[in-house]
Order: C-alpha cells, then sequence, then structure tokens
C-alpha cells in the first residue's frame, strides 16, 4: 500500500467507525472496496491487516453498535469477507471471533439494519467472498452460516433471493470439489457434512407442497448444473432425480417453466452428453407431459442441442409444428392431414388449448412461428425443413386473421372468430414469411404468398404495425425470387407483382398515418437500391406517380417521414429515377433537387431530416453524381457553410465524412512504391493549389472549429481528418511553414480562443503557408490520443479519494482535499 494512503487509512477508519459522523456518499465506499480490492489480490492481506490495525477496529466497531447505519454495516461485512478469502487472513480474523460476530448466527441479524436489503445482500456477498478454501467450508457449518443463507432463498427482495442461490450453488461447489462419482453414489456415501446439509435442504425444498420452495430448489440446480460440470454432479443427480421426476406426475405439472430450465441445463452440461444417459428419457416425458405452451421453450432447447437422440428431437420439432398443422387442418377442403407431422394428426390437447380463448390462441402461434423461425437458419434439424407446408400454413393463418378464409368445419369457423383482427398472430406470420423466403418452395406457394402479402398492403384494416411488417416481407421475398431465377432483376412472376404492388403503394404514401408513409418510403427506398439498374423495375417504377409523390413527402409534417423522403429521392436520384420534368422549359431539374436538399439541410429544424440530407451528399460524391459536378467548389462551400453551425453533432460529424471524401478525391490515392506503373489519368494536383481550394471551399475552417468541438465524436473525427490532411500536403507541400507566415499568430491565437470555447473569433486568413506552419504546430497525435481515452480517463487515485472523503466530513485542513 501506498505509504501516503497508510498514513490517511487511521483518520478514514475512525470517521467510518464514529456513528456521529454521517457518511452519505456510497459511491465513495464502492470505489474504497475496489481500491482494497485490488490492495488484496496484488499483496497478503495478513500483512495489510498487521500494518494497519486500524481496519480491524473498522470492523469490530461495526458489531459495537446495534443502530449502526445500514452503509457501514454493508461496508465492513463485504471489506471483511474481501480479507477472509486468503486463509491465512481467515485464520487470523477468526481468532477474535470477528468473523463470527459478522456471518454467525448472533451476528447483525438482530439489528435494524437487517431489514435493510442492501445489507442482507452485503452478508451474502462478504460470504462468497469468504467460501474460497477448506477453512471457510467448516466455518459455515459451525457457525450456523447455512441456515440463514436457506432462508434467504425465499427473501422479499428478487436481488437477495438471487444472490443466495448463487451462494448456495457455490458453497456445495466447494464441499464437493475433487470429489469422485463413487464416493458419492451410494446412499451412505461420503457426503462433506457442509454439501450434505445442502443436499437436504434441497430434497426436503423438492418434498415441499409449496411452489415457491420448489422453484428455489430447481433454480439452485439450474445455476450449480450450468456452472459445475465435474462428475459429483452426476451423484447429485442420481439422488435427487427421482424427487424431480415425481413433479412431472402431478396434474397440472408446478413449475413448469424451472423444471424446463432445469433440464436444459443438464443437457448442456457435458456431464450428461451420453446417448444413453437417462436424461433424455426424462425430456421425452416431460414434453408429453407439459402443457402445449409449456413444452414449446423445451422443444425449442432440445432442438438447438448438437448432441441429442434423433427420435426425441423429432418428437421436439413436432411440438413446435402442431399449432400450425391444428390450423391447416381446420382450414384443410377437405379435412385432412396437414403435412406437417408425417402424416399423424394433431393432438386434442392442442386444439383445446387453440381454441380456448383469443389469447391462448395467439400465445401459442405467436410461439411456434418465433420459434420456428430461429430453427430455420441452423442446418442439424431432425428431419427435411417442410418448407411447402410451412408455407402454406403461415398463408392460411394470415387469412384467418385477415377474414378472407372460408372455414369449412366447426373448428375452421371458431378459429376464424377467435383470430379475427390479432395484430399480434399477424406481425409473427410476417415476421415468419419474411424468414421463409430464404428457401425454395413450389410455384403454386410462391403465387399464394404474394397474394397474400397485397392482401394485406391493400386492406384498410392493416394498423401500422403489420404494414410495416407485410412491406419487410414483400421485399424480402421480391428479392430472394429474382436470385432464385439467376438475376437480380424482377422475373417473369414478380413483374406483374409490382404493376399491382405500385398503384397500393401510392395510396400508403399518402396515408394520413405518418407511420404508412415512413414504412412505405423506406420500402421504396431498398426495393430502388437493390433493382435501381434492372430494366424492368425502372419502367415499372417509373410508369407510377411515386418518384413525385416521394418528393411531395420532402415537405411533411412529420419528421420522420422527411428525413425518410430525404433518403428515398438520393436513392432514386443516383440512377435518374426521381421525379425529372422533361422539355427545354425544365433545364435544371437535377440542381432543383439539390437546392431542396440544401434547403432542408439549413432550414429543418429537426436533425433526423438533415442528417438524412448529409448521408445522401455524401453517396453522391462517393458514387460520382452527375447533380454534384456542374459547380461542386460552390456545393461544398454552401455545405461546410450550413454544417459547421448545426447544433445537430450527428450532422456535424456526417458533414466530418463528407469533406473526408471529398480530400480523398482531391489528392488522389496515395503513392505506393510496390504498385505497377499504370498511365495516369489525371496529372495530381499540387499541394499547394489542394490548399488553396480548401481554403476557398471553407473546408479548413470547418475542420478546425470541429477539433475542438465539445462532442467528442465531431472532434475525433476532425483529428483523423488533419492528420491525413497533415500527411498528404505538408511534407511535399514545399512551403516554408516552420517560420510562420504573417497571420500565423493570428490563427493559432483564434483556435487558443475556439479551444477555451469562444468560438466568435475570426481564423483570419488561411493561405497555404499558414495552414502548412498550423498543421505542423498543432499536436495531433496527443489530442487524437487524449480523445480515443474514456471520459473518466483521469487518474483517480487512492490517495485522492482518502482525502476526498476525509475533506468531506472536515477531517482535513482546507488545502489537504484532492477533489479529483
Amino acid at each position: 500500500m501506498d505509504p501516503e494512503c497508510s498514513r490517511l487509512l487511521p483518520d478514514l477508519c475512525a470517521v467510518l467507525a464514529d456513528p456521529r459522523q454521517l457518511v452519505t456518499d456510497d459511491t465513495c465506499l464502492e470505489k474504497l472496496l475496489d481500491w482494497f480490492k485490488t490492495v488484496t489480490e496484488a499483496e497478503s492481506s495478513l500483512l495489510l491487516l498487521e500494518e494497519n490495525p486500524c481496519l480491524v477496529n473498522l470492523l469490530s466497531h461495526a458489531l459495537k453498535f446495534r443502530d449502526v447505519s445500514s452503509r457501514i454495516l454493508s461496508f465492513s461485512l463485504r471489506l471483511a469477507g474481501m480479507f477472509a478469502a486468503q486463509e491465512n487472513c481467515f485464520q487470523y480474523l477468526q481468532q477474535g471471533e470477528l468473523l463470527l460476530g459478522l456471518f454467525g448466527e448472533v451476528g447483525p441479524h438482530g439489528f435494524p439494519a437487517w431489514n435493510v436489503p442492501s445489507v442482507r445482500s452485503s452478508w451474502i456477498q462478504g460470504l462468497c467472498s469468504l467460501a474460497q478454501h477448506p477453512s471457510a467450508e467448516q466455518f459455515l457449518i459451525e457457525c450456523g452460516a447455512m441456515d440463514t443463507i436457506f432462508s434467504l432463498q425465499g427473501d422479499s427482495s428478487l436481488f437477495v433471493a438471487s444472490a443466495a442461490s448463487q451462494l448456495l450453488v457455490q458453497v456445495l461447489g466447494l464441499s464437493l470439489q475433487g470429489r469422485a462419482t463413487l464416493q458419492l453414489g451410494s446412499p451412505d456415501g461420503d457426503w462433506p457434512s457442509c454439501a450434505q446439509s445442502v443436499v437436504s435442504y434441497l430434497e426436503e425444498s423438492l418434498r415441499s407442497e409449496a411452489t415457491p420452495q420448489v422453484m428455489q430448489a430447481l433454480k439452485v440446480l439450474t445455476t450449480m448444473f450450468g456452472r459445475c460440470h465435474q462428475p459429483w454432479t452426476e451423484a447429485l443427480w442420481m439422488r435427487l432425480s427421482p424427487l424431480v421426476v415425481c413433479l412431472l406426475e402431478k396434474d397440472p405439472v408446478p413449475t413448469a417453466h424451472s423444471l424446463v430450465d432445469l433440464f436444459l441445463s443438464m443437457a448442456r452440461s457435458p456431464v450428461f452428453g451420453s446417448s444413453d444417459c437417462d436424461l433424455w428419457v426424462t425430456l421425452a416425458q416431460t414434453l408429453s407431459r407439459l402443457s402445449p405452451m409449456q413444452a414449446g421453450p423445451l422443444a425449442l432447447g432440445i432442438l438447438k442441442l448438437h448432441i441429442c437422440p434423433q427420435a426425441l428431437r423429432t418428437q421436439a420439432f413436432d411440438v413446435l409444428l402442431l399449432p400450425l398443422a391444428c390450423v391447416l387442418e381446420a382450414a384443410a377442403q377437405p379435412p385432412g392431414s396437414s403435412g406437417l407431422l408425417d402424416g399423424t394428426g394433431s393432438s386434442p390437447a392442442m386444439a383445446d388449448a387453440l381454441l380456448a380463448s383469443t389469447s391462448s390462441c395467439a400465445g401459442l402461434l405467436c410461439q411456434s412461428l418465433a420459434h420456428l423461425g430461429e430453427l430455420q437458419p441452423l442446418l442439424h434439424g431432425p428431419r427435411p425443413w417442410p418448407q411447402a407446408p410451412l408455407l402454406k400454413a403461415t398463408v392460411t393463418t394470415l387469412c384467418v386473421c385477415s377474414g378472407s378464409a372460408v372455414p369449412v368445419s366447426s373448428m375452421g369457423g371458431r378459429l376464424c372468430r377467435i383470430l379475427a383482427g390479432c395484430v399480434r398472430v399477424q406481425r409473427a406470420a410476417l415476421d415468419f414469411l419474411g424468414m421463409l423466403s430464404q428457401g425454395t418452395g413450389p410455384q403454386e406457394s410462391v403465387t399464394q404468398v404474394f397474394a397474400i402479402l397485397l392482401e394485406y398492403l391493400r386492406s384498410p384494416e392493416s394498423s401500422p404495425m403489420v404494414l410495416k411488417k407485410a412491406f419487410q416481407a414483400t421485399l424480402r421475398w421480391l428479392l430472394s425470387t429474382s436470385k432464385a431465377g439467376g438475376s437480380n432483376d424482377p422475373g417473369c412472376h414478380t413483374q406483374p407483382f409490382l404493376r399491382e404492388l405500385f398503384p397500393v403503394m401510392q395510396k400508403r404514401l399518402c396515408n394520413p398515418c405518418w407511420e404508412v408513409r415512413d414504412s412505405a418510403l423506406e420500402f421504396l427506398t431498398h426495393l430502388t437500391a437493390h433493382w435501381e439498374g434492372q430494366p424492368g423495375f425502372r419502367q415499372a417504377l417509373l410508369a407510377s406517380d411515386m418518384p413525385e409523390l416521394a418528393q411531395q413527402l420532402l415537405q411533411d409534417p412529420e419528421a420522420y417521414v422527411r428525413a425518410s423522403a430525404v433518403a428515398a429521392m438520393g436513392q432514386l436520384a443516383s440512377q435518374g429515377l426521381h421525379a425529372t420534368p422533361t422539355g427545354p422549359e425544365h433545364p435544371g431539374a437535377q440542381q432543383s433537387l439539390l437546392q431542396e436538399l440544401l434547403h432542408i439541410l439549413s432550414t429543418d429544424s429537426e436533425g433526423f431530416p438533415r442528417r438524412a440530407v448529409m448521408q445522401v451528399f455524401t453517396r453522391w460524391l462517393q458514387d460520382g453524381h452527375t447533380a454534384m459536378a456542374e459547380d461542386l467548389e460552390q456545393f461544398m462551400a454552401s455545405v461546410f457553410q450550413v454544417v459547421s453551425r448545426d447544433l445537430d453533432w450527428e450532422v456535424r460529424v456526417q458533414g466530418l465524412e463528407l469533406a473526408r471524401v471529398f480530400l480523398a478525391q482531391t489528392l488522389g490515392p496515395p503513392d505506393c512504391p510496390y504498385a505497377v506503373a499504370l498511365p495516369a489519368a489525371a496529372p495530381p494536383i499540387p499541394p499547394i493549389e489542394v490548399l488553396r481550394m480548401l481554403g476557398r471551399v471553407q473546408f479548413l475552417e470547418f475542420a478546425f472549429r470541429a477539433l475542438f468541438d465539445c462532442d467528442r465524436p465531431v472532434a475525433q473525427k476532425s483529428c483523423d481528418l488533419l492528420l491525413l490532411l497533415r500527411a498528404r500536403t505538408a511534407p511535399d507541400s514545399g512551403l516554408q511553414g516552420a517560420g510562420g507566415g504573417p497571420d500565423t499568430a493570428t490563427v493559432e491565437a483564434a483556435l487558443r480562443a475556439w479551444q477555451a470555447g469562444e468560438q466568435g473569433q475570426p481564423l483570419g486568413e488561411l493561405v497555404p503557408e499558414v495552414v502548412v506552419a498550423v498543421l505542423r504546430a498543432l499536436d495531433l497525435e496527443g489530442l487524437q490520443a487524449t480523445l480515443a481515452q474514456s471520459s473518466d480517463h483521469m487518474e483517480q487515485s487512492p490517495r485522492s479519494l482518502l482525502q476526498d472523503m476525509l475533506a468531506s466530513v472536515g477531517a482535513l485542513g482546507g488545502h489537504e482535499a484532492d477533489c479529483y
């Protein structure tokens, strides 16, 4: 420990031990514990206590006053456990029975502070730190702490109960560490006393008729099997499995979710991974005993296992398919098998669950669709993925929800009434339908998919969120079908769909609900990004009114819609698909859109549209868009002048990204001594001309101003940009910047003022010589390193912490506080 800290420590311990001194800052105590943890990890805890007896006195004082504050008691419990983690220090503290007073049955349990959850949590944390060595195991038995640990499993505070459960797992692992299965396998096996007490508690809890107590035991076992993969876990399961299996025989099965978590935790453990393990039989039994809703998570977990018997995987897969199979069978004409379950029909229990209520039916279908969606990308399925039946079942589900399905049975009619207009199922089914686009299916099924998607996009009953999901699924199916045809162009099957889709989209772009307009614009943007160069798509798009409508939405009253319209128009204009009036009376259509976007950047009151404009400008510059080529310097000057004063830091960052692209294009690729010599397309611009041009477009003023921006991402981006500029211009410029031109002092003074927050001072004339001198004078590497550090990089030394804590209670002179 630092000598200065050792000097301050007695005073601080005296303050903490004095009940008259109110320590109200929990943060300081947490920092103090972090420091002690660092010290004890680096050196002997016993030596630390021997050299600083004030620490032992502090721990003793925590037990002298029944009305000790909860903060000091919590701190003392955690600190004592931290010291006792080392066995020699544990023995040292035991000599004075200090640990017995803190953690024994006659400890702080009777104090008023024990009613505070943070104190009980600290008691548990202290024991977690302490339970690291064999001496701790015997201590836990003798001091009576085990009974308290058991009682805290059902604590009213969820945080305390969870911590107590974790502690019980740690104690069991400590007690059984190194034990072999054979030693523990027999009923009279050599179970250590501490482990025996834990196992007896678990047995008693599993036999209990109180569901919370059973859940506590199952939670402990779940955590234990998830953490511990030693051979003794098999012996523990052999002892407890009859009690756990008995739970499956009750009707209904209690704590089903906890049982599922336990069995999956065991199935993932290498101890139970053999193919002849009894666990697989128990899992199969559990799948058949649980209700359809309870069995879903277990089935999904089984199908995600890397090692599992094939028969069990098939059973689990059928559990997930059953709800959709019921829907198919209810809507089949004539009634018959769904084709999802290899010829077997759906179970009566599943049908009853589906028809019980809207919430039950929706819950089952949404769970099945979500779980199947998670399995779809996995390659190790129990049998071939039933793509065609799943497509049919999902389309049928959507038809039932929309009311377009014609029931042919009493069950079908009841299902249609239950699911009519169910937005929850519609959203889940559309998500799953989009995922199914990754596979292939018969043309008849694909036609049905596009038909139901068009129905949902047309329907006035579709909610904004359902429409968003329908647009997303439509995009995925359009792209997948075009790729399946060996081309990115809309195929012969999707071209007619587009002709029907675009009039629907035109109506959605005029929808009074802003979320619908926004979703339609996003769909248009993504579709254009994938198909912008395809003749079939261009022809269908230009024959519609969507480009004109999208441009009108640049003036939408909702900021999100304006931002989406900017993105859509940027994508359309990049391929000449935007609204461009033809004829000699409209020579500047491209410039008209450019000016409109500049106007949004200058005047829009919301940040989202302005950010979108900057993203469009950056992409246009990268792609060499024709609108940027007419007067690039004037355009860049206008943008930099506006962006440098923008109040949104993300807009300024995007402006610096535009500046980086502009600089890279102006300078050209860097010279590479290993590159093959090729004829240059154009001679490189001399550095002095580059600097003059950057001054004309206000690039330099923007970059220098951003260097001292109050938002760190902006300053970082500017620093990187100026480092690139210096590397590419200063070494080869031939300009003597070291002596400083006539305005160097003015520029440097302005930069110092900007750094101090005085942004109003003019920068001065940025001639090339001055720019080179300033770039060389600035410590850009040092600034870059400073900006890369986190916001709390300032060193918070232990000495500063101790001084501040003492100063807060007036125990230091006025000049000694070091307020970090």
